[in-house]
This record gives C-alpha cells, structure tokens and sequence, in this order.
C-alpha cells in the first residue's frame, strides 16, 4: 500500500502535471475575426464569437472577489454586463491587453452612490510581464484586480483576431 502511494506521489501526479502544462491548447481558427467575447464568470470562461460561430472557449481568471458586479475600484470584482473593447496595449505590464469599456454611466452612478470612483483599466491581458512561464497554471486561481486573464498564447491570438469595438458580454 505504501508503495503504491508513493508511485503516486513522486511519478504520476507530476506526469499529470507535466502533461497538463504542455499539451496544447485548440487553437483560434486562422483568418477569423472576432466580434464578440462572452465571459461566463461562474464558468471561468470566455467564448470566441464570429457571427453565429463559436470559434473558441477560453478558460480565464478573474478578479481576486469575483462574485458579483464590480462597485467600486479597488474591490477586485470583475464588471458584469455588456461593454465593448476600446483599446489595445502592446506594451503593458501584463502581456499585450485588450481595454473594456468599463465604467460606463450606470456603472459611474452606483460607484458615485458609495462616494467612491469606479476604477477603469479592465482588461483582457496575459501574464505578468516576466511570468509567462506560469502558463496554464494561472487558471488555478482568481489573481487579478478586476480583470480577465489567458495565456499569452492565447492573448497573442485574441489580440490579433479580435476586432475594435467587439461587444464583451460578462454575465454572473
């Protein structure tokens, strides 16, 4: 019995792992445009939209508290509801991202109800500048301040194919 548990141990749980962080990934069809992204936070997901195809599921994290709708900056929540992406950054502090139109009025009033600012800078990014070798094992945790990240393999593709002003629907 002893044995058996330590076969375990020291071979297959690091195979798995190994397995896990190297096997690739689908990859996003070549010539497609995205033109809507639709996040399902409970899911850790985020789809890849062309039209009526689905052209991809990512699997993401979230902001460090990520139930609920974002309120006010600083409450590592997530946004829920339907922004656009309005801006790219190839040269951020996390790989490339891809900027969310958060805060928009509605979101604006209900920080201001608190008397607090609502925060801005959500994104869709990779790994920390430096980090990238954290890859897949990222997804393990919910880690950011509010925002939604991939891979930087999967963020190199979505900041190729995703056109400006996609819808982003971020639903509960």
């Amino acid at each position: 019995m002893k044995r058996n548990k330590m076969l375990w141990i020291f071979f297959i749980i690091p195979v798995v792992i190994a397995i896990y962080y190297l096997y690739p990934g689908q990859q996003l069809p070549s010539g497609k445009t995205i033109d809507r992204l639709v996040v399902h936070k409970a899911a850790r997901k985020m789809e890849a939209w062309s039209g009526n195809e689905l052209l991809k599921t990512y699997s993401v994290s979230l902001g460090k508290d990520p139930i609920g709708h974002k309120q006010f900056e600083g409450d590592c929540k997530t946004p829920e509801g339907s922004y656009t992406i309005n801006a790219r950054n190839p040269n951020s502090a996390y790989y490339k991202n891809l900027g969310i139109s958060y805060p928009n009025a509605a979101d604006k009033a209900t920080a201001a109800k608190q008397g607090k600012s609502p925060g801005g800078d959500v994104k869709i990014h990779g790994l920390r500048n430096g980090r990238g070798y954290i890859g897949k094992f990222h997804r393990w945790k919910d880690w950011t301040a509010g925002c939604i990240a991939v891979t930087n393999e999967e963020m190199e593709e979505l900041y190729k194919a995703v056109k400006e002003d996609a819808v982003i629907e971020i639903l509960p």
